[in-house]
C-alpha cells in the first residue's frame, strides 16, 4: 500500500507522475511499460519508476491518491462553506460541487488534465486496484453531496435516486474525459470544449437529470428499480463506471 508522503515531492517525481497519468489515460495501465514512462519523462535512468515508486503498481497507486485526495479536499471545503452559509438550497449547488473540484488537477497547466480519463481506463481493467487504493477513505465529500441530493431531489424511492446517481456519474465521467482529451490535443476546431459555457451546461444537464419527475408504469405503481451499491455510486463520480 502506498504511504501518504507529507514531504514536498521533487520536480522529477511530479513530472514522472504527470507523464505516466497521461500515457495511462490514453493507452491503459497494461499498455505502457515503465521504460516508456521513463523515456517520455526525459529520465536517463530507465529504472526511474522503480527507484521512485517501487513498481509500476506503486506509481499507479500514487496517481490514484493524488487525484482522489485533492478532489475530496476541494469538495469538502466547498461543502463546509455552503453549509456554514445555511445551504445548500438547490440541487444545482451540489452538482457544481461535484463537477468543479474534478477539473484543473494538473499543478502547472490546466490543459494537462487527464485524471478522469486515467480513471476511466483504469476501471476497465484494474477496478480492484482502484478500490484497494482508495480504501473507502477519500470519497467523504462525494458521500456528503449524496446526502444533500437525497434531501433535495423530488420524492421517489431511494433505489430510484441511487440509479439516477449512476446515470449522473456516467454522464459526468464520460463528458469530462472527452473534454480532457480535447484540451490536451488542443482541438481548436471543436469550440464546444473550449467554451466557458461547457461546464455550466454540463451542470445544467446533470441537474435536470436529478430533478426530472418520476414516471409510473400505471396510475398507481411506481417503476421498481433494483437496489444499487453505494460504493459503485462513489466510483461513478470518480470516473469508474459500471
Amino acid at each position: 500500500m502506498v504511504r501518504l508522503n507529507t514531504k514536498t515531492q521533487s520536480d522529477a517525481v511530479t513530472h514522472i507522475k504527470l507523464i505516466a497519468r497521461r500515457l495511462f489515460a490514453t493507452r491503459g495501465v497494461d499498455g505502457v511499460t515503465v521504460r516508456e514512462i521513463a523515456v517520455a519523462a526525459g529520465q536517463k535512468n530507465h529504472g526511474a519508476v522503480g527507484y521512485h515508486f517501487g513498481s509500476k503498481e506503486g506509481l499507479v497507486r500514487e496517481i490514484i491518491l493524488d487525484g482522489a485526495i485533492l478532489i475530496d479536499e476541494r469538495r469538502n471545503k466547498m461543502l463546509d462553506q455552503i453549509e456554514a452559509d445555511g445551504g445548500p438550497a438547490s440541487i444545482r449547488e451540489i452538482v457544481d460541487i461535484l463537477i468543479y473540484p474534478a477539473i484543473n488537477l494538473a499543478e502547472n497547466d490546466a490543459h494537462e488534465d487527464s485524471y478522469i480519463s486515467f480513471l476511466t481506463m483504469l476501471g476497465m481493467t484494474h477496478r480492484d486496484l482502484f478500490l484497494d487504493t482508495l480504501a473507502n477513505r477519500w470519497n467523504s465529500g462525494y458521500l456528503r453531496c449524496l446526502e444533500h441530493l437525497r434531501k433535495l431531489m423530488p420524492d421517489m424511492p431511494v433505489s430510484m435516486k441511487n440509479q439516477r446517481f449512476i446515470f449522473m456519474g456516467g454522464l459526468f465521467g464520460s463528458i469530462l474525459a472527452m473534454r480532457e482529451r480535447a484540451l490536451v490535443k488542443d482541438e481548436s476546431t471543436n469550440t464546444a470544449w473550449h467554451s466557458d459555457q461547457t461546464l455550466p451546461h454540463l451542470a445544467l444537464v446533470m441537474t435536470a437529470l436529478l430533478e426530472a419527475p418520476t414516471q409510473k408504469t400505471s396510475d398507481n405503481d411506481d417503476i421498481t428499480i433494483p437496489s444499487l451499491n453505494e460504493t459503485d455510486n462513489s466510483l461513478s463520480m470518480l470516473g469508474i463506471i459500471e
